[in-house]
């Protein structure tokens, strides 16, 4: 069962949350997170990309980058600009994004499910992503960003939650990209311990978005257990910062594919071969969303095209059945010669935050086709995490982010 515990969050000072807030470090480039920090000095950015400070031939990955992130972050607490709360506490997050509200519970996971994989993952890690992380926890002494998990609703644990948020916010602000962000505390000693009671008769949590971050999480607190001839299991370490959503409230976006080439075919000849995998009908000029599982949009020579999987293509396999795992074994891989689309720098992802529109201005000037996905269901990522099975890459764009910064889980004991 789940152990889902409350803790002590480091968290901003009211006045400056807004400014100290920031979106993960990943979905920046590192000149992008660079020109974000310019002349900043509060953005959690500069602590989560900590190579911003230093001149840009520095090796991003020195011992001092990850040096000069420690001292940021332990100053700021020492000017009073992040403050410790003094009891354990479940945090309400609330996110409001066009309108839809999206709520979910900060807390630390525990590490022990992790490996004994109650809490499951649907995705691989790389080891020098992970290495980075690792450090930067490391020697940060804290989790600074947030794993985003997901688990099937409980009743007991939403009610706790539609309690708490009938008081007043601890913060209430819209950050620069138009995201609503609302926290509660829950510290009162029966709803701490009814949420984490609710927790306990979960069976299985899912990493939704934050594989590495993860990962990284537990080998950190390995390596301290390893470390530690007095470890007890009650140390700050055993456990990571998290959010946990239940199912019904998050929102998957499409993950759109957009191809350089086609192969040597000509767009007619191309055309031909789509024909013959999929039930394909012209659409015209207008953009093309998918409207269900086992379809696809597909924009080719200013034209948009629905694209409908057979149902012979089906294996009643949560992996080979997804949209995205059919397009490519049936049309990307044998036909445009995409064996690895990972490394294949043939095909490029589109975020479904970016639109249709994004797609066809791929195709009007680095691209040949686009194909507009149906966004994968959180349960179509449940039955492949329960199957033990990985899903291809590119499979989820989850919006809104969750933000850095704002609740931080420190390791000091």
């Amino acid at each position: 069962m789940a152990d889902i515990i409350p803790f002590k969050a480091l968290r901003p000072r009211e006045d400056l949350v807004e400014q100290i807030a920031a979106l993960p470090y990943d979905v920046y480039s590192r000149e992008e997170a660079r020109e974000k920090v310019k002349n900043d000095n509060y953005s959690f950015l500069r602590i989560d990309r900590p190579e911003t400070q230093f001149p840009e031939e520095f090796d991003m990955y020195a011992q001092e980058v990850y040096e000069k992130a420690h001292d940021m972050l332990w100053e700021m607490v020492q000017r009073g600009e992040f403050i410790s709360d003094e009891k354990p506490a479940y945090y309400v997050y609330e996110l409001v994004m066009n309108g839809r509200s999206q709520v979910g519970i900060a807390a630390c996971a525990s590490v022990d499910d992790y490996e004994n994989q109650i809490i499951k993952k649907h995705e691989n890690t790389r080891a020098e992503k992970e290495a980075d992380r690792i450090r930067h926890v490391d020697i940060c002494n804290a989790q600074t960003g947030p794993i985003f998990l997901a688990y099937r609703r409980k009743a007991d644990i939403e009610e706790q939650v539609e309690k708490a948020m009938k008081t007043k916010p601890l913060y209430d602000f819209t950050s620069e990209d138009g995201i609503t962000h609302r926290i509660w505390v829950i510290d009162e000693e029966k709803s701490v311990e009814a949420i984490r009671e609710g927790f306990a008769k979960v069976d299985s949590v899912y990493i939704a978005d934050g594989h590495h971050r993860c990962a990284s999480a537990v080998k950190v607190s390995l390596k301290r257990r390893a470390e530690n001839p007095d470890y007890t299991g009650k140390e700050a370490f055993n456990h990571f910062l998290s959010v946990i959503f239940p199912d019904d409230q998050l929102m998957i976006m499409d993950y759109n594919r957009v191809l350089k080439s086609l192969n040597g075919y000509t767009e007619e000849e191309f055309l031909t071969k789509v024909c013959d995998i999929f039930v394909t009908e012209l659409i015209g000029e207008m953009p093309y969303h998918p409207a269900k599982k086992g379809e696809i949009g597909m924009f080719l020579q200013d034209v948009w095209y629905k694209l409908t999987i057979k149902p012979e293509m089906l294996q009643n396999d949560p992996v080979k059945d997804l949209d995205v795992s059919l397009l490519q074994d049936y049309l990307l891989e044998p036909v445009l010669g995409i064996l690895d689309p990972k490394t294949d720098g043939r095909i490029d992802f589109v975020g479904g935050i970016r639109g249709l529109e994004e797609l066809e201005r791929r195709v009007h000037t680095d691209c040949k086709v686009a194909f507009a996905m149906y966004p994968t269901s959180i349960h179509e990522l449940f039955a492949v995490s329960d199957a033990g099975k990985l899903m291809p890459p590119k499979s989820t764009w989850f919006e809104p982010k969750l933000r850095s910064g704002l609740l931080i889980h420190s390791l000091k004991e």
